[in-house]
This record gives C-alpha cells, sequence and structure tokens, in this order.
C-alpha cells in the first residue's frame, strides 16, 4: 500500500489528507432522525484520520450534521457534534450509565418504551408537542399542520451553527427538500445562495410530524420525501473533479423478510428511505458510456471542422473526473424496530455512534479503497458490509 492511498493519524498529518490525483473529499447523508448518531460516529473516525471535506450535502437529519460540521473550524466540530447530540437525547427510562440487561426482548421493550415517550413528549433541544393539538386546531392556525413544533430545534442550531462560516466557501454545503405546493425536490446549495437555519430546517420538516418551512416565497417539507440520499446532486455538478465520497446511510437496502407486524412496519420504513445508490451508480455509468462514445465521434472529426460549443463540449468530455464511493449502511440492532428514527434515548445514540465509529475505521483500513481508480473507470463503490475485502 503506497502512502497516497492511506490516510495518515491524526498525529502524523499537518493538513487535510486526500489521495492522491482527488480534487474533493465529499460526504454524502441520509435522514434518518435517532439514527442519526451513526454519521457522527463516522465524522468522529474521518476527523481521527486527518480527512479533510470539501462537500458535505444532506438530508433531514443528514442536513443537521452537515451544519454543524460545515458550520464549525476543524477544532470545533466534533465537540458541536457532541452537543447537539447530548442535548437531543435522554434517559427518562432508566438513570444514566446503568448497565441494561434482560437480553433482546426487554431491550425490545425499553425500545419501545422510550419511542412512545418520544412521540408524548417531544425531545429537549429539537422538538416539543403542539397544544391544541392538530386534531383540534382550526384550519390555517399555527399548529393546525403537524404534531410537534421545531422551534427548539431553531434555537439549538443558532447555538450551535456559525452561519457565516457555513457560506464562507470553505466547504460546499447542501441540503434537500421537497417544495410542498408543486411536489418538486429542490437542493439549497451554498454555492448558488446564502444559506440559513430555514433551509436546514426544511430539510428536516417530515410531515406530519414537522411543520412545513416557509423559504422565500415557497414551503417545503423534509427532502426524504423524495429522495433521502443526496448522491445524484453529487454526481450531477462534478466539475470534472475526481472525487471520493463517503456515503453515510441509515436505512438499508436489503433485509431479512418480516415475520410479523413490527418487523413489516420496519422493513416497509427501511425500504421507502434507503439509499438507491445501484439505481443511481447504474445511470450515472450509462450517460457517461453514451458521452465516451460521443468524445470517440468528435476526435474523429477534424478541429477545423468543429464550432466553438463542439470544441468546449470535446474539451469537457476528456476531462470526465473518476469517482469512489465508500457507502456505510447503518446495520440495525435486533431489539430495533420501527421506532428506531425516534428512540432518542442516550443509551441508543452511543450505540450508534460507536456503530458509525467501527465501520469507518474498518472501512479506512482498506487503504486501497481510498485511491483513485484508473481513466475510465467511471465509477466504484465499496461497502465494509459487503465487499470481500
Amino acid at each position: 500500500m503506497d502512502e497516497h492511498s492511506h490516510p495518515p493519524s491524526a498525529t502524523e498529518r499537518d493538513d487535510p489528507w486526500r489521495p492522491q490525483g482527488c480534487r474533493r473529499v465529499a460526504l454524502v447523508l441520509q435522514g434518518g432522525g435517532a439514527l442519526g448518531a451513526y454519521q457522527a460516529g463516522v465524522y468522529e473516525a474521518m476527523e481521527e484520520a486527518g480527512i479533510g471535506l470539501d462537500w458535505i450535502a444532506g438530508v433531514s437529519i443528514g442536513a443537521i450534521n452537515g451544519s454543524l460540521m460545515a458550520g464549525n473550524p476543524p477544532e470545533r466540530r466534533l465537540a458541536a457534534l457532541r452537543a447537539f447530540w447530548d442535548t437531543v437525547t435522554n434517559e427518562r427510562l432508566w438513570p444514566p450509565g446503568v448497565e441494561l440487561h434482560g437480553g433482546d426482548l426487554a431491550r425490545q421493550w425499553r425500545h419501545e418504551a422510550s419511542a412512545a415517550l418520544t412521540m408524548a413528549l417531544g425531545q429537549p433541544g429539537f422538538f416539543k408537542p403542539n397544544l391544541p393539538s392538530p386534531w383540534f386546531s382550526t384550519a390555517g392556525s399555527p399548529t393546525a399542520t403537524a404534531f410537534y413544533d421545531t422551534a427548539p430545534l431553531r434555537q439549538t442550531l443558532r447555538r450551535l451553527v456559525d452561519f457565516d462560516r457555513l457560506n464562507d466557501g470553505r466547504i460546499r454545503f447542501s441540503v434537500g427538500a421537497v417544495n410542498v405546493g408543486s411536489g418538486n425536490f429542490a437542493f439549497f446549495d451554498s454555492a448558488r445562495m446564502q444559506i440559513t437555519e430555514d433551509h436546514i430546517l426544511a430539510s428536516g420538516a417530515l410531515p406530519p410530524a414537522f411543520p412545513m418551512i416557509r423559504v422565500g416565497t415557497d414551503d417545503y417539507w423534509d427532502g426524504g420525501l423524495v429522495s433521502n440520499t443526496p448522491l445524484q446532486h453529487l454526481l450531477d455538478n462534478l466539475e470534472g473533479h475526481n472525487t471520493l465520497a463517503f456515503q453515510v446511510d441509515l436505512f438499508s437496502a436489503r433485509g431479512a423478510i418480516p415475520r410479523s407486524m413490527p418487523a413489516v412496519m420496519s422493513r416497509q420504513k427501511d425500504i421507502q428511505y434507503s439509499s438507491r445508490t445501484r439505481l443511481v451508480t447504474d445511470a450515472y455509468r450509462r450517460i457517461r458510456s453514451l458521452e465516451r462514445d460521443l468524445q470517440r465521434a468528435l476526435d474523429m472529426v477534424p478541429e477545423e471542422r468543429l464550432d466553438d460549443r463542439q470544441r468546449d463540449l470535446k474539451r469537457r468530455l476528456a476531462r470526465m473526473p473518476e469517482v469512489v464511493i465508500l457507502q456505510m449502511i447503518y446495520q440495525q440492532q435486533t431489539h430495533e424496530g420501527q421506532a428506531k428514527d425516534y428512540e432518542f434515548s442516550t443509551t441508543a445514540m452511543r450505540e450508534h455512534w460507536r456503530s458509525g465509529l467501527e465501520d469507518t475505521r474498518a472501512t479506512l483500513r482498506q487503504g486501497h479503497w481510498l485511491a483513485m481508480p484508473p481513466p475510465g473507470s467511471e465509477i466504484v463503490v465499496h461497502d465494509v458490509h459487503r465487499t470481500p475485502a
């Protein structure tokens, strides 16, 4: 393994690391509520390996985690993530630090009970129940279209995110949301606009729990309603840069056939919100194949026969980038059911965080996965849970 295909340890680095020939390191963060602590663990492993970030793209909780990273200097990012997750998680059923016993059945009961309390009481620093309930609110009133108020999250973002830094261009930052009126998916991208707390709240406004968020003249809901993983936005905007992308998914497209109604509900949620990585990458490969054919055709035409537009196209096609995706997918625990994305206990948060940390460390140990592939390779995907080492 050469020195360019393996990140240095935190004690060895002076500058952010990227593979030889790589122009951009991106972090792609899926939505998934309480499971988002897994993404914080992924970032911790990246930080201890000295890996710099050029672009963060997120949806829902991925947008929130991403804002905590992009909106803080490198030395404060991990602290901001810890402050957020310590704020929005708690233990309501047992004292903090008490070890849980009783096997999977007992853990499943505690898991469901903790999630039920979240539904009844909300989560500090995140959301609180609307009073009156939308069922007893008049149409058009502030409480008529959501069960919870996300004003606490707005205050938490103001406390932990420096929006001037988030928008200063050092890291490109993008979040996805859905226009409630048109049903169209939209990306709010710091390369094209000034990102505010409204854009992040809009990306995480999952109905009917959370209220739609007004951005400009339009109202928006959670981007996960249409696409829960912003990989397509990344691939559509490569701009000729060889890219290493860490894609962090919280729902797995693959899973066991359910044998009970709780398992059906959990599996349905996994399928609905999982990443369509294979679909997106296959489409990207088809487009790249057509572009290579076009490039070969243009190469056969004498330069003087080409107009300015064709010459520009020929130059662009000659700079088509290579892409490596390192896909980390949260592996659901035996005791977790369909409430896994709104079970906000401190115990679950720490387990999710540790899982992300360990999965990413295992991925980074496969140093050859981080190397840029040879020209013409198009796109390469590695997954520590599925790809043979």
